[in-house]
């Protein structure tokens, strides 16, 4: 008995003395404050573009909620709402984005109106451009293939709101499955033959060919190169860890087993700041890449030869949807598994942490405007019924938040 009593009084002793000790802890937080800038309580968000006069322009794509239907780009105005733009009447095309009289149904093939709109983005000049998919989901999620007249890029003088170019992509640059994501400019005149600039564009297809996709947007004239490379594709296999979330794909079809979630190719895109190399990772991977965009411009014979020749790896940087460059040349890259922001370094080739936040989760989209803040937008895209366990566990308000750049980073200038 005494010996119990004695064995009691130690284990007592032990549980206090180790109580009373500090464990080391994640503390969570770190880098420079985040400001909330924008709550999004109606339809599913992903892009951000920010005018040099602080006007803010979303895009809300079709393809991914079938619940945006009011509007797929809109203008952030005050009181934390939207409105649609340029006009609501482009926003809502004559019989919706699908078209039902084809078997099966597809997208909607109006050049002028918006089908599903997957970016927006603000050009040196300060002019809004928007990349249209052509394609939408059916209320049931199923995400129907554009038919030519719908994908395409569209120009607006953000001066008097109105378009003043409209460039339709061909089937053979932007196939039926093909999903048009990001985009980046470069608008110096000796860049192409026609002196208007160049436009990179992702091609980030869960179902076809993953590529690059590049438009002289002096001639609308556009074109591919890295189609299918492993280096567009997302990693077989892939599972990314979200909020202490295995992250997991639904079935792709009624009565199939769940799938690896890594089922976006490439996605995010960056342009150096000197314009001489473009930047791109796919969602299903952690790894960063990169090519000199010389090799994507060139269309000769050998061309494609020497692109994939010219690609080269910059490492893991953390799981990300979209990147962005700024004046210093620092990539910013989400970093999903980690609720953080991480900046790769061209110069000495390291990935810092930028910011961290436990209100980070997927940082769909970043731009970096002229005021000197990187914006970005959290839309917990992990939480759609898209994945597993195929409910919609999403929580309004959606978030657009803005953090300075360092080093007096502000927008890249190229033109």
């Amino acid at each position: 008995m005494r010996l119990n009593v004695v064995q009691n009084v130690v284990c007592l002793t032990l549980i206090s003395f180790t109580t009373s000790q500090q464990i080391a802890s994640d503390p969570g937080l770190s880098g420079g404050p985040l400001e909330v800038i924008h709550l999004y309580n109606d339809l599913f968000p992903q892009g951000i573009a920010v005018s040099s006069t602080g006007r803010k322009f979303s895009n809300y794509a079709r393809s991914l909620d079938p619940n945006n239907i009011a509007y797929t780009v809109a203008e952030l105005v005050s009181n934390n709402t939207e409105q649609a733009y340029p006009s609501a009447e482009i926003n809502s095309p004559p019989g919706g984005a699908i078209n039902y009289t084809t078997t099966p149904p597809s997208g909607a093939n109006y050049p002028n109106y918006l089908i599903g709109v997957q970016s927006v983005v603000i050009d040196p000049k300060d002019r809004l451009w928007i990349l249209d998919t052509g394609r939408a989901a059916t209320p049931e999620g199923v995400n129907v293939p554009s038919t030519p007249g719908g994908p395409k890029l569209i120009g607006i003088d953000l001066r008097n709101d109105t378009i003043f170019q409209t460039i339709l992509f061909p089937p053979t640059v932007a196939y039926s499955d093909s999903y048009l994501n990001d985009i980046r400019f470069d608008l110096r005149p000796s860049v192409t033959a026609s002196g208007k600039g160049i436009a990179y564009i992702t091609d980030a297809s869960q179902e076809g060919r993953n590529g690059i996709v590049m438009v002289d947007l002096g001639t609308g004239e556009s074109w591919r190169h890295l189609d299918n490379t492993p280096e567009v594709r997302a990693t077989r296999g892939f599972v990314p860890f979200i909020w202490g979330e295995a992250v997991y794909s639904l079935p792709p079809g009624p009565g199939q087993p769940i799938t690896f979630a890594g089922n976006f190719g490439a996605d995010g895109i960056a342009l150096s700041a000197d314009g001489a190399t473009l930047f791109w990772a796919a969602v299903g991977s952690r790894t960063l890449y990169s090519i000199p965009t010389e090799r994507l411009r060139d269309r000769s014979p050998t061309s494609e030869i020497q692109a994939q020749a010219s690609v080269v790896s910059r490492g893991e940087k953390g799981i990300s949807d979209g990147l962005e460059t700024d004046s210093n040349g620092l990539i910013y890259t989400g970093n999903f598994e980690d609720n953080a922001i991480n900046v790769f370094n061209p110069a000495n080739g390291t990935v810092q942490v930028f910011a961290r936040d436990p209100r980070i989760a997927w940082t769909d989209t970043f731009a970096v405007a002229t005021d000197g803040y990187v914006y970005f937008t959290e839309n917990q895209f992990w939480r759609t019924k898209a994945y597993y366990p195929g409910t919609d566990r999403r929580v309004k308000p959606y978030v657009l938040f803005r953090a300075k750049c360092p080093g007096n980073g502000t927008k890249v200038n190229l033109q």
